[in-house]
Order: C-alpha cells, then sequence, then structure tokens
C-alpha cells in the first residue's frame, strides 16, 4: 500500500505522545471583569442565528442568543430559556416552561410567543433555515400562556430537548421572525449573555456583558473581542505572545508546535468531528454503487489516521457515527482492498478507471490533505483525480450542496439522529450526496421515535450497516478537537461537539492582562 508524506504538507511534526486533555477545572472562584480574546480561523460572514453553517458563525450567535436548552459536555440537554419540560407517554407532545423576566437586548419582554414565531420561521422553507430538519418533526407550537409553550409532533420524538439546543434554534423576537428576517444578518437582538458591540465579519466582533441577563452570575466577562486569524501560524504565535487568550479551534500542527509553550493550556477532547468526500449519488458515475464502493476500498484507513488527522483521531468506517456517539454500531472495519476495487469498476463498465475533479475548500486545511491523500491511494486502482482547492467563501457559494464529488467537515452533533437529518436522510437540511434511500430514512425515523432502548440500538445499527454498505460518502477519519488557552483563562472547558463554547462560563485570574 501507498506510503504518504505528511511533510508534504505538515513541517517540524514531532512524533506525539498521548496526554490527557489540559481542560480541568480551576480551583479559584471566577471573577468579574476583563476582556477575553479569542481567535477565529475564518470570516463570521453570517449572524443570522437561524441562518448560520461553521463554527465562528456558531460561537457568535451563542454569545448573543439563547436556545431553550444548552447542551452540556456530555451531550445532555441542560435548562436555557426553558426552566423546564415534560412530555407525554408517546413522546408526540412536550410541554416547555419558560425562564419569566427574561428580556431581549432592547429591553422588549421575552414571552412564548417569541419562541412560537421562532420556531415557525425555522419550519419556513422560504426561510432555509438548517435547524428546519433537525429540530425535529414539529407539527404545531402554540403558547399555552406567555411562559408555556406546547409543541405537537408529527412522529414520536425521544430525542427533542437535545435537538432544541441545535445551533441555529437560537430564539429572535417575534416581531423579526414574522417582519425583516434578514435585519438579523448584520445586526442582533437576543436574550444571550452578551450584546453586539461591533460587527467586522472578516476581522473582528465586538461583544460586552448583557446586564439583564437572566442568570445575574454571568456572564464574568466584561467584554470578549473576537478576532479573525486565516493565518494558523500566526495565530498561535499570538497565542504564545499573549495578543490573544484563546484559539477555539487548532490543527493539529499547530497544536505540537505550541506543545511546550510557558503559560499555555493545550486542549483535546475525543469527538465524531469528520471529514468526508461526498458523492453525487444521482450523479454518473457515482451514482453506481460499485463505483462508491471502489473508491472506499482504495482508501488506507491508518494511513489516513496518520496523514490527515496527525495522529489526532481514529479510523473511520464510511458513516459519521464513531465510539462517541450513543448507539454506535460495532460494524466490521472497512479495510483497503485494491483487488476488490478493481473487480467493482469493471463491473461497474470501468475496467480502466476514470478521471474526475475532487474540490476541496482551503478552510479547515485538512480537507486539501485528505483530497490529495485520495487521489494517491486511488490511483492504484486506476482512477485519476484531480485535487482543485478554493477559498472557503467560494466553495461555499459554488461547491456546497451542489458539486458531486467534494470534501465537507463538519462537526459532531448531539445524536445519531441529528447527523443523520443534517446530511444523510432524504429530507436532510444539507442532503449533499442525494442518497435518498427510502429504507434508510424508514430506520432513521422510526429510530426516533422508539422509547425502548434495545429496539432503538438495533435500528440505529441497522442504519449505519445501509449506509457502510452503500457509501454515499467514504468517512476515512475523525478528528480530536483540538484548541489551546492561556492559563489565566479560567471555565472553560473544550467542546466534543466543536461548535458548542460556553464563554459565558469563562473568567480571567489576577495573571491576565489588563486591557482597557
Amino acid at each position: 500500500m501507498l506510503k504518504l508524506n505528511r511533510r508534504l504538507f505538515l513541517a517540524g511534526t514531532a512524533a506525539f505522545v498521548a496526554t490527557p486533555a489540559m481542560s480541568f477545572a480551576q480551583a479559584a472562584a471566577p471573577v468579574k471583569g476583563g476582556t477575553l480574546k479569542v481567535s477565529i480561523d475564518q470570516a463570521a460572514s453570517v449572524i443570522h442565528p437561524l441562518l448560520t453553517r461553521v463554527n465562528p458563525e456558531y460561537l457568535i450567535t451563542e454569545l448573543l442568543y439563547s436556545n431553550l436548552t444548552r447542551l452540556k459536555v456530555d451531550m445532555s440537554a441542560e435548562p436555557d430559556l426553558a426552566e423546564s419540560w415534560n412530555s407525554n407517554e408517546a413522546l408526540t407532545e412536550w410541554t416547555f416552561k419558560l425562564r419569566s423576566g427574561v428580556k431581549f437586548h432592547d429591553d422588549s419582554a421575552f414571552t412564548a410567543t417569541d419562541v412560537v414565531e421562532t420556531f415557525k420561521a425555522i419550519l419556513n422553507k422560504d426561510n432555509a433555515s438548517p435547524a428546519r430538519n433537525n429540530v425535529g418533526p414539529i407539527d404545531t407550537i402554540t403558547a399555552a400562556d406567555p411562559l408555556t409553550v406546547i409543541f405537537k409532533l408529527s412522529g414520536a420524538y425521544a430525542d427533542f430537548p437535545v435537538a432544541l439546543a441545535y445551533t441555529t434554534a437560537r430564539i429572535i423576537p417575534a416581531a423579526v421572525a414574522t417582519g425583516d428576517f434578514k435585519q438579523l444578518s448584520t445586526k442582533a437582538n437576543g436574550t444571550g449573555p452578551f450584546k453586539l458591540v461591533s460587527y467586522e465579519p472578516d476581522r473582528l466582533i465586538v461583544v460586552e456583558r448583557n446586564p439583564n441577563y437572566y442568570d445575574p452570575a454571568r456572564p464574568y466577562l466584561d467584554r470578549i473581542e473576537i478576532q479573525v486569524f486565516p493565518d494558523t501560524s500566526a495565530e498561535g504565535s499570538a497565542l504564545i505572545a499573549g495578543d490573544i487568550d484563546l484559539i477555539s479551534t487548532l490543527q493539529p500542527t499547530e497544536y505540537l508546535r505550541l506543545d511546550g509553550s510557558d503559560g499555555l493550556d493545550l486542549l483535546r477532547v475525543a469527538s465524531g468531528q469528520f471529514c468526508n468526500i461526498n458523492f453525487g449519488c444521482d450523479t454518473k458515475p457515482f451514482n453506481d454503487v460499485r463505483v462508491r464502493k471502489a473508491l472506499a476500498l482504495a482508501v488506507d484507513r491508518k494511513a489516513m489516521v496518520d496523514f490527515v488527522t496527525e495522529g489526532f483521531g481514529t479510523p473511520g468506517n464510511d458513516t459519521p457515527i464513531n465510539a462517541s456517539y450513543r448507539f454506535a454500531a460495532k460494524l466490521t472495519q472497512r479495510e483497503a482492498n485494491i483487488a476488490e476495487a478493481k473487480k467493482l469498476l469493471a463491473d461497474a463498465g470501468y475496467p480502466n478507471g476514470f478521471e474526475a475533479t475532487l474540490v476541496a475548500s482551503d478552510r479547515p486545511a485538512v480537507r486539501t490533505q485528505l483530497a490529495v491523500a485520495l487521489k494517491d491511494m486511488a490511483k492504484e486502482i486506476g482512477v485519476t483525480i484531480n485535487v482543485q482547492t478554493m477559498p472557503h467563501a467560494t466553495y461555499l457559494e459554488q461547491v456546497w450542496k451542489k458539486g458531486s464529488f467534494y470534501v465537507g467537515f463538519y462537526n459532531m452533533q448531539p445524536t445519531v439522529d441529528g447527523i443523520f437529518k443534517l446530511l444523510y436522510t432524504s429530507d436532510a437540511s444539507w442532503n449533499e450526496t442525494r442518497w435518498n434511500n427510502a429504507a434508510f430514512d424508514k430506520l432513521v425515523n422510526e429510530a426516533r421515535g422508539t422509547k425502548d432502548e434495545a429496539k432503538r440500538t438495533a435500528l440505529y445499527a441497522d442504519a449505519q450497516k445501509l449506509m457502510n454498505d452503500e457509501v454515499p460518502s467514504i468517512i476515512p477519519a475523525f478528528f480530536d478537537v483540538l484548541g489551546a488557552k492561556r492559563n489565566w483563562v479560567q471555565g472553560y472547558e473544550i467542546h466534543p461537539r466543536a461548535s458548542v463554547f460556553r464563554l459565558d462560563y469563562v473568567s480571567l485570574t489576577a495573571e491576565a492582562p489588563k486591557r482597557g
């Protein structure tokens, strides 16, 4: 099997010895005040809370808005704008009791009407919110009184409270949801722990403490400045110099470079985050399962982990589910099999292989690394892959959800249902592969409404087996989530979801630089 030279992309990488993530809780009680400087690796081009698409945008809207529930590090739901909730026995009707006295940043009162109109906006196809198919099978939403909301579902859904913590299910004012919906594209009016001060999407976003936040103890910080660093090396150098305090997403090469630097805590957690090679299953040659499986059989998974994750990850098996998820199935690990791959291609009518262009965004850089690795591996089965790298903004505009052969990158979702409904069911919000498999849809829909744990486990296992058999996308590896902070930052715990940050729990120690 082919040997990859990862130094083609990654210079100066030392051997890695795994150590526990240094995200332990600090003993000192949090003190209010101070400015936290956070870096992000790409522009936060969208700050409409129902329309965000990438981690920097999720970070901004989490600061400015609230959901009904929040996602803890263990992936369970905790109260946010909802104080409590309960369901009927059939899991088809859920009642949420809301906090009283909550205000939006413009000082208007938050009520059940805002929740009702927000979810109507999410479910409105014209608004194209990614949350539409990820908040559950909502049929109707009603306000029983100013502080009580009742969701009636079209089918049972056991994970409904977790789903409401979704990154694009944040609550907006009813007047905006029913009026000028687009006005939140450049300004903000939420109930979150911080208020927007300034918004320069390609350079700097600044927020300040919301004095009317529902929890008077939080946030601890006075101000957060989110600075865009497209150059990851410059980003790491800024952390070493103390010019920034926290890197929210760190690449493996930078993790290794920063390891051992004075005054830094490196952060790492296992995750279901992954890159995938998406096939347009409605487009030749990828509409033939034999072609898709042949390419999957060309992949050396261990080499992919070594080259693409730099050892900070685990092998994938062509489903988006790994051991980090509840209900992960124990499928036989797919191994490279060049002879079988060539036979499948010949059976599909490509005895001499074929040529295709694989598109990769430049953010994060691992997309291109994965594309080049697949290019080299595919040579062994006679497939010529031309790798086209493009700026991320161009990729989002021209390729994402439109192309038929490109590299995706996705965070872990809170539930198995969440990732399936985001990417792989026929009604998925981001149905990139156009796999549209009715049997898979049926299994996922049945599992989401099944209370019995054993039966639910079996249904999700069958769904994962079907995906592994038909390969709508190749998922060769999962990534650990990496970050780094100055040791004067306390209360920050890196989240396996990668798109959840909980910065309202962060505070600074006396060693932090004083910023006016």
